[in-house]
């Protein structure tokens, strides 16, 4: 497997460009099968979750084509029955069963898999698709759904730790084409969730109440193909702001939309970085000195649990103690271990990490877990004296497309080893 070999202390300086959202495009690919007419989808980032969401498509009959950062989906003719191995392997599969229901009122797909970061029950999706006339049962590691149509109700979606994102995204797509009216209270809000939403009312679909807790979607006879342009990535952007920050650099960040990530460009202020806009991008340059700053992870527009690990790696610099705690996933602090080999100084005390900031990092070997504990790995590394060689970047290439190139073009030493 692959690795990152980082020689740290170097400040990045430069400029890049966000490349598009993973979690935006993975639903929107799903959102394909709901039309048997071709689908263009632009700005679409080189992931290999991208790509191994196009070889599912295609396993359900699908016409995938990938041309630069644009992918043409015509899913003329589809069936219900998804390939086992390749949709248990990653978490974001699951939206293709709002789509395959709706449009063929029955789909078989296997439960799906992904980064190992805590408990992630599909349990509201069920609910929601249940509560629109679907007959669901789960066995032999599939979820079996069929209805003689589906009918448009109101239905909540909240959740222990807030509303489901992949749920909501696979509601809304079932109820597109269910017969009525479907009101989804306590809905997610994440701009990926809007985005989608705005890919389907291109689409056809008769939704209202976009980016609110509700949404209303009117059901429609069929949807027809589309044209539509991938949001940034605000995780992406986020991590190189903490990269940035945490090397004492100075980084502009093209494409980059900031009212996606207020709470962490709001830590990043309280922590002493300065970020400003300027003429259409984002510009971070870090202050001599970072002051400590508590974080609490929680559903959008709060901090995204998906930066608490790159945050935690720069919180290691600030000299004083901050606390950072996990209210999404009960497991997500599994890059602190890894990080103790650099020399930080983090403790965990229940779903809270006490960081004591301002001891000196020094390379070390690393192993990733996840793909943001990768992300906030290679942020240590980069602030860190010596050599880091983070394993298993596998992951890190789900979700961020050709970092290693990005953080070169900033200065960053850091270089791709061939695995054996």
């Amino acid at each position: 497997m692959d690795s990152f070999l980082i020689k740290g202390g170097v400040p990045l300086h430069g400029e890049i460009s966000i490349s598009g959202s993973k979690n935006a495009v993975l639903p929107i690919m799903a959102a394909t099968l709901l039309t048997g007419d071709p689908c263009v989808i632009r700005h679409v980032p080189d992931l290999s979750d991208v790509r191994f969401m196009g070889r599912i498509l295609e396993s359900l009959g699908a016409e995938v084509k990938f041309d630069g950062d644009t992918v043409t989906v015509h899913a003329a003719k589809v069936k219900g029955f998804g390939d086992y191995e390749l949709i248990r392997k990653m978490r974001g599969s699951i939206c293709i069963l709002g789509p395959l229901l709706a449009r063929l009122n029955q789909a078989s797909v296997s439960l799906p898999g992904g980064c190992v970061i805590g408990t992630r029950p599909i349990d509201l999706h069920l609910k929601g698709l249940r509560a629109l006339g679907a007959q669901l049962d789960i066995s032999g590691g599939y979820i079996n759904a069929k209805t003689r149509r589906l009918k448009g109700t109101t239905l909540f979606l909240g959740g222990r730790v807030g509303p489901t994102v992949l749920g909501t995204a696979n509601i809304m797509m079932a109820a597109t084409l269910a017969d009525g009216i479907t009101v989804i209270e306590s809905a997610a809000c994440e701009p990926e969730v809007t985005d989608l939403a705005n890919f389907l009312v291109s689409m056809g679909a008769r939704i209202t109440g976009i980016g609110s807790p509700t949404l209303t979607i009117t059901g429609v006879k069929t949807l027809h193909g589309t044209d539509h342009e991938v949001i940034p990535d605000r995780i992406e952007a986020c991590t190189f702001l903490c990269a940035a920050a945490a090397t004492h650099g100075e980084v502009l960040l093209h494409g980059a939309r900031p009212e996606h990530f207020a709470a962490v460009l709001d830590k990043l202020r309280e922590a002493g970085v300065k970020v400003e806009r300027k003429a259409g991008a984002l510009l971070v340059k870090a202050c001599r000195t970072l002051k400590p700053t508590d974080v609490t992870t929680l559903p959008y527009s709060g901090f995204p649990t998906d930066v608490q690990a790159q945050f935690m790696a720069l919180m290691c610099q600030a000299r004083g103690i901050s606390v950072i705690t996990e209210r999404i996933f009960e497991s997500r602090f599994m890059h602190v271990s890894e990080m103790a080999r650099l020399g930080a100084e983090i403790s965990i005390e229940g779903p809270s990490a006490i960081v004591k900031g301002g001891r000196p990092l020094s390379g070390a070997p690393v192993m990733a877990s996840d793909l943001r504990a990768s992300a906030a790995l290679v942020i240590a590394g980069l602030s860190a004296t010596g050599s880091t060689q983070v394993n298993r970047i596998y992951h890190l290439d789900r979700g961020y497309e050709r970092m290693e190139s990005k953080l070169k073009k900033l200065g960053a030493r850091i270089d791709r080893v061939d695995g054996e």
